[in-house]
């Protein structure tokens, strides 16, 4: 089975879909074939925060402060359901790009390790509130998922890998796809689309009746 994700490291929904679904994949035992694709949210972001993430979610989905910090508190609590301790409120708001960059380059080089990177940058990102548009801590977390330094680094300060990014997001549109995360799992030329977060236990069934080719809809709402 391959499963292409569609994920953003500025999307706390991204995160907690990622997980759910590639641990309903490990409790399956499932051979799978993975392939990121990136949908940058924030694209004027730059290296350092401009604003607070309850400002920035307060402004993008025209709520007051209070109502914002409520729903910030509400993802919050549903990541900590699945025992990822992430403090969104907190987070700084940066630019996800030079991720999103280096993922594409782990994914294309070394496919092995680019699940552990992702997972690393998330944590990175949501639980320990750092800064992934600074190179220094981008390049660690790099170093800790198994790339090397100067591979690391070459991606980050150069522009590698920007028109792979730039067309992830314009297939994406293209298809009618404005949020993250998004998923479609593929297998003998059947394919199913899984928009969204669902819970560990949706993830479960829809890829074990995929995967056994009981499942009926094309598309998994």
């Amino acid at each position: 089975m391959r499963i292409i994700y569609l994920i953003d490291f500025n999307c706390p929904y991204s995160y907690i879909g990622f997980e759910r679904i590639k641990n309903a994949c490990e409790s399956l035992n499932l051979d799978v074939e993975w392939e990121m694709r990136s949908f940058e949210l924030e694209s004027e972001a730059g290296k350092r925060p401009a604003m607070s993430t309850t400002e920035r979610y307060a402004s993008k989905y025209e709520l007051s402060l209070e109502e914002a910090s409520s729903k910030i508190a509400e993802i919050e609590e549903i990541a900590h359901d699945d025992g990822l301790n992430i403090n969104f409120r907190d987070m700084p708001l940066t630019s996800s790009k030079d991720a999103l960059r280096l993922t594409k380059f782990a994914e294309n080089m070394h496919p092995e390790i680019t699940l552990n990177l992702v997972e690393n940058i998330f944590h990175s990102r949501f639980v320990k509130n750092e800064n992934i548009a600074d190179n220094n801590v981008l390049t660690r977390i790099a170093i800790e998922s198994g790339l090397e330094e100067s591979d690391a680094k070459k991606i980050i300060e150069n522009n590698y890998y920007n028109i792979e990014i730039f067309l992830d997001k314009e297939e994406a549109l293209s298809n009618g796809i404005t949020s993250t995360p998004y998923f479609i799992l593929e297998k003998n030329e059947e394919r199913l689309i899984i928009p969204g977060v669902f819970s560990a236990e949706e993830f479960e069934t829809a890829l074990k009746d995929f995967n056994s080719g009981d499942i009926k809809n094309k598309t998994f709402i």
